[in-house]
């Protein structure tokens, strides 16, 4: 697929202990499939510091800064001083990702929730975009979004595996939705159907990685930021435009929700 028009890979966790240790082979794949940027998020303080340290190494990566649900409960008790500091460098293009899981509970939710609008709020100080992780908590995350001061329009869903009716709550609070793999597994007819009706302009597309191998390659433990290109040529079947027209558009909706 390295034909592919270019392409932005907005969510890839490459500090991640299955990514890292092969990074640079891992960038040349990406940039062999077309691959142009590629967000490096992080889900607690360390990871932001790896993060934001590829990004300054490579040219083509930039950073996150968050801690992830599931580090709520082990977050640091100056990890918004940390957070800050690290979102000040001149790579870091978002909080995130942050949220709500209560799927694994791997934090209690009282502290997700407690994390999650502290680093809302963060963002909102900072004029930081945001990047989103929600599973099984849907209206709680979506109501502590509301309550805080980030407008709806510096917010990306990621991954987002929500339905028809939950796509159009995301959509009503101005938010960027995004899509990994999972979209190219053979039962998510359901949520192909809530891509559909995403608006061009509002989309973007991303692997997760080292998480969520698309088909055709869903076989692979690893999955890596090379992989978007399927995730693409999926979502243009899915919403009846070229490989390329989608590729144009969800890279031009990066770039400028990004600031890439």
């Amino acid at each position: 697929m390295s034909d592919t028009p270019p392409l932005i890979d907005t969510h890839c966790h490459l500090a991640h202990g299955r990514l890292r240790p092969q990074v640079e082979a891992v960038l040349a794949r990406a940039r062999e499939a077309g691959v142009v940027a590629m967000v490096c998020a992080a889900g607690n303080v360390t990871d932001s510091k790896a993060a934001l340290g590829l990004a300054r190494a490579h040219g083509d990566v930039c950073a996150l800064a968050g801690i992830h649900p599931h580090d709520a409960a082990e977050a640091p008790d100056d990890f918004l001083d940390r957070l800050e500091r690290l979102a000040a460098g001149e790579r870091n293009v978002a909080i995130g990702e942050i949220g709500l899981d209560y799927h694994y509970d791997f934090s209690p939710r009282d502290a997700q929730r407690e994390v999650f609008a502290a680093q809302l709020a963060l963002a909102g100080r900072l004029s930081k975009r945001v990047v989103i992780h929600t599973r099984e908590a849907f209206d709680d995350t979506l109501a502590i979004l509301d309550e805080s001061d980030v407008d709806g329009a510096d917010v990306v869903f990621h991954s987002f595996t929500g339905g028809v009716e939950e796509t159009r709550r995301v959509l009503d609070c101005g938010a960027m939705v995004s899509y990994s793999g999972i979209v190219t597994f053979k039962k998510a007819d359901t949520l192909r159907a809530a891509a559909a009706t995403v608006p061009d302009d509002r989309l973007l597309i991303e692997t997760d990685a080292p998480y969520l191998s698309p088909e055709p390659v869903r076989k692979h433990k690893t999955n890596e930021p090379a992989n978007v290109a399927h995730v693409a040529a999926r979502l243009a079947e899915v919403r009846g435009v070229s490989v390329g027209a989608l590729a144009e558009r969800t890279s031009a909706n990066a770039a400028g929700f990004f600031g890439l």
